[in-house]
This record gives C-alpha cells, sequence and structure tokens, in this order.
C-alpha cells in the first residue's frame, strides 16, 4: 500500500497516477517483465511509484490525441441508458443512482455486489471496516453475500459519473462469451480487421486468431475488445481512417508498440488494472490526459470501473463522460454491435454466488517427491492481475532452465480444455469452457510430452515437464494460478488456495510468501533452499 496523498480528503492514493505520468507507467509496463516466473519482483502488483524508482530509465510520452469515434451503423438503435445492476438472480435489479455529483446524507446504503469484501469496500469507501455495518453478519475476510444490505458512513464526498456502463461478465472471458464466435463475427462485419493478418512470435495469424487470442489468455471478453476497435478506429465495420489508426487501432501510440496484437494487449493491460484494482479496493480515483482527476464513486462494479479507467488514457473530463456513455459513445456502440449486455448477464451472473465452494486440491507433483516454492503469491497472468500464483520446482539437481524429467500432475480432476503455447488450462467442472467454473492454469510446462487438449485426468495425474518455456523464468518450475467464471483468483484472498492442506500467504511484496499448514511453515525462496522444501504426503 502507498502512503495517502495529503492533498486529498479521501486519504486514498491513487495506483494510475496523473497527468504525463501515466504514459510512463504505460511504457514501464512493456519493461517490467509480465511473467517473471521464478525470481523475486520487486513490488507489489499495484504499487506503480515503486516501479517508476526502480526502473533505471523511463521515456514520458505525449499525450496521443483523442481519436473521434466512428458514427454508429445505420441500421443501429442503441437501447438506452441502462440505470440497475444486476445482482444475485436473473432480473434482480439493485438500486443504482444515475446521476453524477456528491452522495447524500451521513450515511449510504448499498448493496452488496458479487466479489465484494469489507476489506476492499472499507477502502472505496474511505471508512474503517468496523464502521460497515449489516442486520445480518459481515465476512471479515470472506465474500459478502451479493445484495446484502449494508449501511455506511459516507465520507465519500463528489464523484465522477454512477452510470453502471458494462457488467462484469461482460468484461471478463465468462459464460456470456460461450456461444460467441469471434470469426464469424468478424467475417460477417467485413470490415478492415477481416482481412487484416499480423505475425505474433513468428506465427502468421488473421486478425480474428489475434483477438480470440488475447481474449482467451488475458481472460478479456471478445465482444470487448471488438467493441474498442470499432469505436477508437473502426476496423471491424469499416476502414481505418488515419494511417496512425491502421497503426495504433487503440489509440495507446507507445513508440515501437504498434499493431493490434501490441495494441489490445495494453488495452487489457489498462482494463486489468481497473478491474483488478477495483475488486481489491487499491484504486479510488481517476486521472486525465490534462492532469486533473476525479474520485470513481464507490457504488460501481469492476466491470465499469475497468471502461471508465481504460477510457481516462484517451479523453479529458468532459469528452471522457460522452465517450463512454454518449449518444455515439463506447457503451451505444456495445448494445448496438452485440445487443443488450445485462440481459446476457442476468442469465450467468452473479459471478461470484452466495455460498460458492472453493475446489480441494492437491500440490501439482508426484507424492514423495521434494521439490522448491520458489515463488509466493505474485501475478496470476501478465501484468495487473490479481496475485494468484505460485511457482514449484523439482529438486533434481538438472541444470537451471533445463526440461526436467520430473512430472507436473493434476491439482484435481478436471478436462484439458487448452494446451498451447506452454499453457495448459484444467477445467475442474468438465464442461469443456474456459470461461465457466473453476479453471487451473499451469505455466511453463515443455512441448515435449505435454498433454492434449480434450484430455480427461485425475487428480495427481502428469501433465507435463516443468521448464523455462513460455513466459520469462530464470529456472525450470511450473508457475500455478486459479480462475473462477473468467475471473483470475488472488492467491490470498476471500478465496484461500490450500494445495493438499497447504494455505497459500503472500509476503510483503510478490514473489515473497509462505505456505502454512498448522504450525508447519515453508517459505518461497528462488534459489530453492531448504526453508523452501516441500513434500507432498499424498
Amino acid at each position: 500500500m502507498g502512503k495517502a496523498a495529503s492533498r486529498h480528503p479521501e486519504g486514498i492514493r491513487h495506483r494510475f497516477g496523473r497527468g504525463r505520468r501515466r504514459w510512463a507507467i504505460i511504457a514501464l509496463a512493456l519493461i517490467v517483465p509480465a511473467l517473471a516466473c521464478n525470481f523475486p519482483q520487486p513490488t507489489p502488483t499495484f504499487d506503480l511509484e515503486e516501479i517508476v524508482r526502480q526502473t533505471l530509465a523511463a521515456t514520458l510520452l505525449a499525450d496521443p490525441p483523442a481519436l473521434t469515434p466512428m458514427p454508429l451503423p445505420a441500421e443501429a438503435t442503441p437501447a438506452p441508458p441502462f440505470s440497475g445492476l444486476t445482482t444475485a438472480t436473473p432480473g434482480m435489479v439493485s438500486p443504482f443512482p444515475a446521476q453524477p455529483g456528491a452522495l447524500s446524507g451521513a450515511s449510504i446504503d448499498y448493496l452488496a455486489l458479487p466479489g465484494d469484501t469489507l476489506a476492499a469496500l472499507a477502502r472505496r469507501f474511505n471508512v474503517p471496516p468496523e464502521q460497515i455495518t449489516s442486520a445480518q453478519p459481515v465476512p471479515p475476510v470472506g465474500l459478502i453475500p451479493p445484495g446484502q444490505a449494508l449501511a455506511i458512513p459516507n465520507a465519500v464526498g463528489e464523484t465522477l459519473l454512477t452510470n453502471a456502463a458494462l457488467p462484469d461478465s461482460e468484461v471478463v472471458y465468462s459464460a456470456t462469451a460461450r456461444e460467441f464466435s469471434t470469426v464469424e463475427f468478424i467475417k460477417l462485419a467485413g470490415g478492415y480487421l477481416s482481412g487484416y493478418q499480423e505475425s505474433v512470435d513468428g506465427e502468421n495469424l488473421s486478425g480474428a486468431q489475434v483477438v480470440e487470442r488475447l481474449a482467451v489468455e488475458s481472460s478479456t471478453n471478445p465482444r470487448l475488445l471488438l467493441a474498442l476497435l470499432e469505436f477508437r478506429s473502426g476496423w471491424v465495420y469499416g476502414q481505418p481512417a488515419t494511417s496512425k489508426q491502421r497503426s495504433y487501432p487503440i489509440g495507446f501510440e507507445v513508440p515501437g508498440y504498434s499493431g493490434l496484437y501490441k495494441e489490445l494487449s495494453l488495452a487489457a493491460k489498462q482494463l486489468r488494472l481497473g478491474y483488478y484494482g477495483w475488486r481489491a479496493g487499491e484504486i479510488s480515483e481517476l486521472a486525465f490526459p490534462d492532469g486533473s482527476w476525479g474520485r470513481i464513486d464507490p457504488r460501481l462494479n469492476a466491470g465499469t470501473v475497468a471502461l471508465q479507467a481504460l477510457m481516462a488514457n484517451f479523453y479529458r473530463p468532459a469528452g471522457w463522460s460522452e465517450a463512454l456513455y454518449g449518444s455515439t459513445g463506447l457503451v451505444a456502440r456495445y448494445t448496438a454491435m452485440f445487443g443488450d449486455p445485462w440481459k446476457r448477464a442476468a442469465l450467468v451472473e452473479p459471478l461470484f454466488p452466495a455460498g460458492m465452494a472453493v475446489p480441494e486440491l492437491t500440490l501439482p507433483f508426484p507424492v514423495g517427491e521434494r521439490w522448491s516454492l520458489t515463488g509466493g503469491p505474485h501475478t496470476a497472468w501478465l501484468t495487473y492481475s490479481p496475485l494468484g500464483a505460485l511457482d514449484f520446482a523439482p529438486v533434481t539437481g538438472e541444470r537451471a532452465c533445463a526440461v526436467s524429467r520430473a512430472w507436473v500432475t493434476a491439482a484435481a480432476p478436471g478436462v484439458v480444455v487448452r494446451s498451447e503455447r506452454n499453457v495448459v488450462a484444467l477445467d475442474l467442472d468438465g464442461d469443456g469452457f474456459e470461461g465457466t467454473g473453476w479453471v487451473l492454469v499451469y505455466l511453463h510446462l515443455a512441448d515435449q510430452e505435454r498433454i492434449g487438449s480434450g484430455a480427461s485426468v485425475q487428480a495427481g495425474e502428469a501433465l507435463g515437464h516443468p521448464s523455462c518455456e513460455g513466459g520469462s523464468a530464470t529456472g525450470t518450475h511450473v508457475h500455478l494460478a486459479r480462475k473462477y467464471n473468467g475471473e483470475w483468483i488472488e492467491a490470498d484472498g476471500p478465496l484461500p488456495f490450500v494445495l493438499s492442506g497447504w494455505l497459500a500467504r503472500k509476503g510483503e511484496r510478490a514473489y515473497q510468501g509462505y505456505l502454512v499448514r498448522g504450525e508447519e511453515v515453508v517459505t518461497a525462496r528462488p534459489d530453492g533452499s531448504h526453508t523452501s522444501i516441500i513434500v507432498r504426503e499424498k
């Protein structure tokens, strides 16, 4: 946690930075390794100022010009602005203010949204946790049941727009994307994107393949990526109007970082920063290109904050509200392209239902073998995802970054829904779709003998060999993270990460941390020293 900004009465430090510093942070996000596994990361996920201090050089980039949104298709009739928020059950809508301005009264009546925790709400509303009260018990650590009525002292002040933009399920790669075909949609739209090709990591990909690859790997809804492309540069239905829109279709304009894949990667990073930063209560303000800032309304859902944060990269406050909520803004464009997102959300949300269970997992290696906990909780997948992953390395005496003879095993029974580019995604509910239920994501599994997609496995069955292949690694190991209904899950959070009875605990910084079982403690050490050794007993 950063220190409180004394000039702000709410006393919560904004994690995006202000003015031109925003563009330095975007550049730094390209410099800091996204998945530097097996190596201690110098800072927590959201401590961006520390990243700035520890980077040897950073270039301050000029603010890019705001791009003019393309007009809506003539036949499109966007739905009226939505002023409610889907919560516990289909058709249930919680009261949700739709007007900007200060929150009135000494106390705020608030209905808990899916994914809320007491600690995060206390940070968003700038009050001590003990001052948040309810007629029902409020879990001190776990998730608050969706729809639970809470009374919170009003210490917020004036905020930015309070309109809901998108439900959470339309921002992450969730069940709402299950029947959506990115390839078919782009083909039928017939715009610039349908004929686009790009080389990514030595592989020639079509525009549809780029979008789908980013959507699945980052767990970002493909509809949202397409709506951003159309709104910012007209790539989906038409042709980009300028050379800049062809090179930088979202508009970040980071030198040397052009093209569809890299621009969409930056968009996904900024969405994660808003989405997961809001989940954790780590952000409270938005900074705009003109140096101004505004308080985020604490009653918003994570999906809306993700969009607000992304759009604040490109527009000053007046243009920002019109670009996001106006009659030809992003929300209207999204609805015109894909229909009412709230109706889809009502069929699948809440993403975190009341009483949800954490699956029983085993350590990801065979019984009796000695492995090392080389990385405590760190980014689950790429920059700005939660500290949701653990790293394990086999103790075999093999050379650094060798493809180990040891096997990584399934931590639970399931179906392999993805096995590519040194990643294995294991679907625990067995429905064959990565955006629903619990999914375990393994990284750095070598190409050699890696299990194929579609395989059904039991707990303890072999998945592949740990290595340095895929991402960035300083030694042979496996990186293990969790998703639930499309969201990356924090390791030391309201949904505990327990492996063979060992509970994950984070340290002061990313990659530091512990596994705890009763009085026993295993300490994460990248050098594999004796305090990091763990043996799976059964």
